[in-house]
């Protein structure tokens, strides 16, 4: 469907702050500071300063819960935000309620004793985000993600994201029946969305994070097939009629 950016202005000024330029300076900034995040329940909560704030709404990743200080707020992470965080861009370090730093192995173990697909939703979210696009939670649209080329506030959300999976030797039930798939596709088209299904693979039956590189991805984008669209035209009864046979 393409980009749908809101307002004459928004796509130049994307353009003019590429994505991976702010979650770079975002990065370096963390690092700098040793940033530090703490684990609470399912999620993951950090106190930014006046500017890790500015760069973490840029980068869209969490939110804002509180204002602790003047110059401080507290964000909220989900569990894949916090990982790739902490794991991929290696910028935040997580600590347990003993407030002892998690090594990445221990905290891989964590979120998936909260969440058992963790590996399946995380490489999805690492794929889409290690390709410049935000990553949001896409729940009000009966998905698992939806992607923007750039910031919300900028440009529409562009696809709502499946992650399908195999896991413990049972297929993934989701889209396996018409009337699954037709629900679907009917649903992101009427918000203007395109459906992209990302198949993850498990290469070995084990969640080690030493094995995350193994996962196998593929992605599939599906679309209601309009036949109107795609049917030569008919020729005019009168152009026809003119036709001679030789």
């Amino acid at each position: 469907m393409g980009a749908r950016w809101k307002g004459k202005d928004a796509k130049a000024k994307a353009l003019a702050e590429p994505m991976s330029e702010i979650v770079s300076a975002l990065q370096s900034s963390l690092k700098t500071s040793e940033a530090k995040g703490v684990i609470s329940g399912s999620r993951v909560l950090f106190e930014a300063n006046t500017d890790q704030s500015e760069l973490l709404n840029r980068a869209c990743f969490g939110r804002v819960i509180i204002t602790s200080q003047k110059d401080k707020e507290w964000y909220e992470l989900n569990l894949q935000e916090a990982f790739y965080l902490a794991y991929t861009l290696k910028c935040l370090k997580i600590a347990g309620d003993d407030d002892i730093v998690k090594s990445h192995e221990e905290l891989w173990q964590f979120m998936i004793s909260k969440v058992e697909m963790f590996p399946e939703f995380f490489k999805a979210y690492s794929h889409l985000r290690m390709n410049n696009w935000v990553v949001k939670s896409g729940s009000q649209y009966g998905v698992d993600y939806v992607a923007y080329r750039q910031h919300p506030a900028l440009v529409h959300s562009e696809y709502a994201v499946l992650v399908l999976s195999e896991r413990n030797g049972n297929s993934c039930k989701r889209l396996k029946l018409w009337s699954d798939i037709y629900g679907t596709v009917r649903l992101c088209g009427g918000v203007a969305k395109t459906l992209l299904a990302l198949h993850v693979r498990r290469v070995y039956e084990t969640d080690s994070l030493l094995r995350l590189n193994d996962y196998d991805i593929e992605a599939r984008t599906i679309s209601r097939w309009i036949p109107e669209q795609a049917r030569e035209k008919k020729r005019d009864a009168k152009s026809c009629s003119e036709t001679k046979v030789e």
